[in-house]
């Protein structure tokens, strides 16, 4: 994915925690895509799930990904305010609803989802597997690039690809969310010193087709303002489904107090 929460604009327009709703350009109603992180954390990737009352989220040092209700109520905010801690951020991926007072929203992206329409999966003989023993490497690559949240084990969700130039570590892709039939790809980035080679495009080949040969579905997320990042995966097959949001928003100070306080009546 390219342009997740980290280092987002702020929002100058939610400082009320109201956002303009989500737009589904398929509206399939239900469609496991529509909550991701909630259909991946109850279904293949339920072994990673951390469930508090009904909030659902990965581990932290695996992916910032949580899934509220479609519906929170005063419990589930402050549950998610216990979690993260008075005065600190929490990722809102994807919500579309209104904020409880005192809450900030603090970092505001408008996202798109894309989804295979016809990509052209094909294995590429430079692309090796990656595994925990590259992490230093692959931490370093994201922290030059930037392509979004890359944690120590995030490695775990799926299958990472990598070009090496030089026994170095230039170029990588994977997989991320894993909703039932669909795994995302994410973590696409290479090296200021290797672009232009076409290395993206060939290791976003690789990494869908490694998801068709398990019979799944390819997608991803980027950033709406990302045009040549939307550019390159409309080329490469990939259709708009749906706009979306990246958000964090701040926990207010004396919520975690006020909020259990409140919710336990």
């Amino acid at each position: 994915m390219s342009r997740t929460p980290t280092g987002l604009a702020e929002d100058a327009d939610g400082k009320d925690g109201t956002l303009p709703g989500d737009e589904v350009l398929d509206p399939s109603p239900g469609h496991v895509l529509d909550h991701p992180a909630r259909t991946s954390l109850t279904g293949p990737h339920a072994h990673f799930a951390e469930r508090h009352g009904r909030i659902l989220r990965y581990p932290v040092d695996v992916t910032p990904w949580l899934a509220l209700p479609e519906d929170p109520d005063a419990r589930d905010w402050a549950v998610l305010a216990e979690l993260a801690g008075p005065g600190a951020e929490a990722p809102l991926l994807g919500f579309n609803g209104r904020l409880p007072d005192g809450w900030e929203v603090t970092q505001h992206i408008e996202g798109v989802q894309l989804v295979d329409d016809g990509v052209a999966g094909a294995p590429d003989p430079e692309a090796l597997p990656l595994g925990p023993a590259d992490v230093p490497e692959m931490l370093d690559l994201v922290a030059r690039t930037r392509p979004g949240p890359f944690l120590p084990r995030t490695i775990e969700l799926g299958t990472y690809l990598g070009i090496r130039r030089d026994g170095r570590l230039v170029a990588m892709a994977g997989e991320r969310l894993h909703p039932p039939g669909w795994t995302e790809i994410s973590a696409v980035c290479t090296h200021p010193d290797a672009r232009g080679e076409g290395l993206a495009t060939r290791l976003i080949r690789a990494v869908a087709h490694g998801i068709r040969e398990r019979g799944e579905t390819p997608f991803l997320h980027t950033g709406a303002e990302n045009t040549s990042a939307i550019r390159l995966y409309e080329s490469l097959g990939f259709a708009l489904r749906r706009r979306t949001r990246f958000m964090t928003a701040r926990v207010p100070a004396a919520a975690v107090r006020e909020e259990a306080v409140g919710a336990g009546r």
